[in-house]
């Protein structure tokens, strides 16, 4: 399974958005840099912003820790009610043809919102409801979206799964 980069967009946000809420700050500049790094335009942090960022990416967390695909396609069709607007197809700065969740007016929250709800949304299908999870290694909690060829992955990267197996080997010897 091939993921495009463009269509990863809205869940690469959700997967920091929601891995901030633990290691993170949510100070208005540091969010900000965030959003831009994620393409998210115009991305001024003002006023309230970013706590209801904040408390979207509390929501998010729950599409990650589902246990089945059903329970995944509800959350996010909960996310997509509370935040998508109409869904337009568009090929601004010289981008080749894609989807917009929430017209480019729409304050900072509300443009966040509809690009994790629909990213995640788009993802979702495209990997048949799986491929979204939390690190299994214990004293880790981190999101990730597994691209992986096979798509199997358990953990959030190599090393939380390389001490997971030392734990288990170690375990094994006691």
């Amino acid at each position: 399974m091939k993921f495009e980069h463009d269509n990863m967009v809205g869940v690469r946000l959700a997967v920091s958005l929601v891995n901030r809420e633990a290691a993170g700050s949510w100070r208005a500049e540091d969010l900000e840099r965030v959003l831009e790094d994620h393409g998210v335009r115009s991305a001024r942090v003002t006023g309230s912003a970013g706590e209801e960022i904040r408390v979207w990416s509390r929501r998010l967390r729950a599409v990650f820790e589902a246990a089945s695909q059903d329970e995944r396609c509800e959350t996010i069709n909960g996310l997509l009610a509370d935040g998508a607007g109409t869904v337009y197809l568009t090929t601004h700065d010289g981008l080749r043809p894609h989807l917009h969740f929430a017209p480019e007016g729409k304050d900072v929250q509300s443009r966040v919102r509809a690009v994790t709800a629909g990213g995640l949304a788009i993802f979702a299908m495209e990997a048949e409801g799986r491929r979204l999870g939390i690190c299994a290694l214990d004293s880790c909690r981190t999101a990730f979206a597994d691209t992986s060829r096979n798509g199997r992955r358990a953990y959030c990267r190599a090393r939380c799964a390389n001490t997971d197996a030392v734990r288990r080997h170690r375990t094994k010897q006691g």
